[in-house]
């Protein structure tokens, strides 16, 4: 599938990877919608690629649903989706306070997991309206977001590696249901990024997560991410499958 002249939604556009994603797939001629909670950093960057922004909330189906009929009426059927929204949460199941974290649980899985399920359900529905876009019949690609945490997860991260371990393990029976429309469904698994909240650690802090990574010693660029998004888009062949995106990094315990 050819990115130019074809509708695609970001989810998580208006900063870190799905701010890289969704300028790539412009600057490749796709017309893009930036989805965020926050209006104010999806309007910057829709207006910078001349999409269209919406405010959504992940954790909520209906908002999903209404951003998703904006999108058709506004732009068409999109033809790709990239789940890059979600949250990154650290509580341990016994924290010495005592007070156990269930509601932080909730809320991880519901905008991580549940929100990224919804988002590829309403996806799915308007790209099994549209004509295929090639011989192969291919009428759409959903690319997901998981993270290494989902295999390497560390202490605290209960919350954040399950939610991140179903996006991983809902990619293949996904792509195995949506095969029948032509829709191709992948998972991506990024290591340490350089992300907003990278960006705040000390200068030493962030060499001593550098220094971890085997090979390139340094933190992963959003553009890397876009740039493997791009690809999966356009390779046909790239189905049913987490891609690990981590320069050999393995998370210890702690």
């Amino acid at each position: 599938m050819h990115l130019d002249q074809i509708s695609a939604v970001v989810t998580g556009g208006g900063s870190g990877l799905g701010a890289a994603t969704a300028r790539k797939f412009a600057a490749s001629g796709a017309k893009v919608a930036v989805l965020d909670r926050n209006g104010e950093t999806a309007n910057r960057i829709a207006n910078d690629i001349d999409g269209i922004a919406i405010t959504v909330d992940m954790a909520d189906p209906q908002s999903v649903a209404a951003a998703f009929t904006t999108i058709r009426n506004k732009i068409g059927i999109p033809r790709i989706l990239v789940n890059c929204a979600g949250i990154g949460t650290a509580s341990r199941i016994l924290p010495r306070s005592g007070d156990l974290p269930i509601e932080g649980f909730i809320k991880t899985l519901n905008i991580n997991l549940t929100g990224s399920f919804v988002a590829m359900s309403h996806a799915a529905k308007l790209m099994a309206e549209a004509a295929p876009l090639n011989e192969d019949g291919e009428r759409g690609v959903i690319i997901n977001t998981s993270s290494v945490g989902y295999e390497d997860g560390q202490i605290g991260q209960c919350a954040y590696a399950a939610s991140k371990g179903g996006i991983a393990a809902m990619t293949l029976p996904a792509a195995r249901e949506l095969a029948r429309i032509g829709v191709r469904v992948v998972a991506i698994a990024p290591g340490l990024f350089a992300t907003a909240m990278t960006d705040t650690l000390p200068d030493e802090a962030r060499a001593a997560i550098a220094a971890n990574i085997p090979f390139p010693k340094r933190l992963g660029h959003a553009s890397e991410y876009a740039d493997l998004a791009c690809h999966i888009v356009e390779n046909t062949m790239l189905n049913g499958t987490v891609i690990r995106l981590d320069g050999a990094v393995r998370l210890q315990a702690r």
